[in-house]
């Protein structure tokens, strides 16, 4: 899509991004002006401040992240620990190729300007994977004596952590390789029969 086909605001919104990624967390609203080719009084006018730019940024990022790892549109194994063990696999990918994931799950994470977006998508990934615990409980695929709240809470910290040190790591491991050790927290910690998710089809992506 070219330039011209980009809503202003779209643009202000990838321009931010990249902004953010140069200055390594930081922005000026009148580079991002600049960068986007439009005034900075349109740039506060679609955004309010700096920090309503940040924020939406973030935002953005996160709903693409949604679309590619969470959407089960795009899962394609037929059992449950199949499909979960993609989602892990999607997660972990497009944060590997994103540029601006470093920021996010590290300086920005932590930003106040960030925070109403942080504590939204964690709230949609705790209640949405919550439910989808109950569902395997009700297959039969893992015990009915986990409390799914707490559980998927340990769960995706526990993901996000290692995510971290992975992207923090002046050579990441591989992100296959990642994943698996990832799996294989989750085999345990789900008590999920031996070989559970290793029947996913090959070449899935992410979108």
């Amino acid at each position: 899509m070219t330039p011209t086909k980009i809503g202003a605001r779209e643009r202000l919104v990838r321009a931010a991004q990249d902004e953010l990624i140069q200055g390594h967390g930081l922005l000026e609203m009148q580079a991002v002006a600049q960068r986007a080719r439009v005034s900075v009084g349109l740039a506060y006018h679609h955004f309010g401040s700096k920090a309503g730019l940040i924020a939406a940024v973030v935002e953005a990022f996160y709903e693409r992240l949604e679309q590619a790892a969470f959407n089960p549109a795009n899962l394609v194994s037929q059992d449950w620990a199949g499909r979960e063990k993609e989602r892990v696999a999607a997660y972990i990918a497009f944060h590997y190729e994103h540029p601006f994931a470093p920021l996010v799950v590290g300086p920005l994470s932590r930003a106040v300007e960030v925070l109403d977006v942080e504590q939204a998508f964690t709230k949609r990934q705790l209640t949405a994977g919550a439910h989808n615990l109950r569902v395997a409980q009700r297959q039969g695929v893992i015990p009915t004596d986990f409390d799914p709240r707490f559980t998927i809470a340990l769960m995706i910290g526990g993901i996000r952590q290692a995510l971290i040190g992975a992207l923090g790591k002046p050579r990441r491991p591989d992100p296959r390789e990642l994943t698996d050790k990832i799996w294989v927290f989750l085999t345990g910690a789900l008590r999920l029969a031996p070989g559970a998710g290793e029947s996913r089809p090959a070449g899935n992506a992410v979108a």
